[in-house]
């Protein structure tokens, strides 16, 4: 196992249940380090587990209002991202997390979100009407940093299921469900 992947919190680290900081300065040194850490983090997941589209700072102890994400090839870091808008339609889906990778869990997320973030040039931006799978991607790394887990979210008490279960009945769980992550999207 990579030593990098030892960073990601395990469910039931109280960390995990703490609200982040914002972050002020963009050019303290100790958020600097803390964004390459983030980002060689979520790398090093990728390469071991051939899938990770992103990680919120939480997720490693560290308690800023930062994510770290890989998404179409494009790497990037947003920083005290808020949620503006969100759709009132939803979907119920299976959730993963890296800090419970043998785990799923069934949750209900809006189809769409907006939201407000600065970008790693500390300009202000809105990234509206996101498509659905950053969407549901986003929802879940904003709830790390309001230190809200996915399992949080199960629908029921029976809507948190091993990975190994799922793999061995797809079929039976995906029909309790109206959305999946795309393959493409999923898997890089």
């Amino acid at each position: 196992m990579n030593p990098l992947l030892r960073q990601i919190l395990p469910l039931g680290n109280p960390h995990l249940r703490v609200k982040s900081e914002p972050i002020r300065d963009l050019h303290d040194l100790q958020i600097q380090v803390d964004k390459k850490l983030l980002q060689d983090v979520l790398e090093a997941f990728r390469e071991e587990h051939d899938f990770g589209r992103a990680i919120s700072a939480p997720q490693i102890g560290v308690m800023r209002s930062m994510i770290a994400l890989h998404l179409d090839d494009r790497k990037f870091v947003i920083f005290n991202p808020r949620v503006v808008w969100q759709s009132q339609e939803t979907m119920t889906m299976w959730d993963d997390c890296m800090c419970f990778p043998s785990l799923l869990v069934r949750v209900r997320r809006h189809h769409s979100i907006s939201i407000s973030y600065r970008d790693e040039q500390w300009k202000e931006h809105v990234w509206s009407d996101i498509d659905q799978p950053t969407s549901e991607l986003l929802q879940h790394e904003l709830d790390h940093l309001n230190g809200v887990l996915a399992i949080d979210l199960a629908i029921t008490k029976e809507d948190v299921i091993s990975r190994e279960a799922f793999e061995q009945m797809p079929e039976h769980f995906l029909e309790k469900v109206d959305y999946t992550i795309p393959m493409p999207a999923y898997r890089k």
